[in-house]
């Protein structure tokens, strides 16, 4: 029995070891039966988060399916649990850094099946199966692209074409208490000094364009010196293990 599990255990590395991988911001996909494999390799050293996004087109609608708890390793990759269905499932990585910058990688369409035959003899085997555990899939925060904690722990207003445009914003604490409101953003990129909060902590935002809301979203400020936590879905910060929801 020993015997087996190393063979099957040399023989999954050994698979794996051979599969390329591309650099970030680059990632690779591929059709693995009826899943997808999405993989990389890391060689950035400020990255805070990865998340994983799949979307019905290569451009829009993306939503988040998981996320990256060890974002330092070098190499690294996620299953998709979804059944893959031909081209009609793209993906890709939306990445955090350090400072509150952020990128997106391109997106990608799953290539063709090369491993299949391999991975399908080492999951339908009764020993492999008591030794490899699901996935765990935990979803995290994922910042607004026009309000989010910058540099310092400021918070960065990003709008395209403020000048032309009407847009105002709204801010409120966690419980819906209005604190503040800038009636019209003329600058594309503004920063927000962290004092004008009062606080730190998680708060409420809405965004406007000529009184019509666009977006509804959260911003996390950190304490001072501290970088942001780990935050769930929710904006709320995870401490060992659990989530600290007011």
């Amino acid at each position: 029995m020993l015997r087996k599990i190393f063979l099957i255990l040399f023989f999954s590395m050994c698979v794996f070891a051979g599969y390329s991988q591309d650099t970030l911001p680059r990632i690779t996909v591929t059709q693995l039966g009826n899943k997808a494999l999405i993989s990389w390799t890391n060689l950035y050293t400020n990255v805070t988060g990865i998340t994983i996004q799949r979307s019905g087109d290569s451009i829009r609608n993306f939503t988040s399916i998981g996320t990256v708890l060890n974002v330092g390793a070098v190499t690294n990759g996620f299953v998709d649990q979804k059944e893959f269905l031909p081209n009609e499932q793209y993906y890709r990585l939306f990445i955090t850094f350090e400072g509150g910058s952020f990128i997106f990688t391109e997106s990608q369409r799953p290539g063709p099946d090369t491993l299949r035959a391999e991975i399908v003899e080492i999951v339908e085997t009764d020993v492999a199966k008591q030794i490899v555990a699901p996935p765990v899939i935990q979803r995290w925060f994922v910042p607004s692209r026009h309000v989010f904690t910058g540099k310092d722990n400021n918070i960065i207003i990003s709008l395209p074409n403020a000048f032309n445009k009407k847009y105002s914003l709204k801010f409120f604490e966690d419980d819906h208490t209005f604190l503040f409101e800038i009636k019209r953003i003329t600058e594309d990129r503004l920063v927000l000094d962290k004092v004008n909060f009062l606080h730190a902590g998680l708060f409420r935002f809405e965004l406007y364009d000529d009184g019509k809301l666009i977006e509804r979203h959260k911003v996390y400020i950190p304490k001072d010196g501290q970088n942001i936590p780990l935050l769930d879905a929710d904006g709320y910060e995870v401490k060992g293990g659990k989530t600290n929801r007011r």
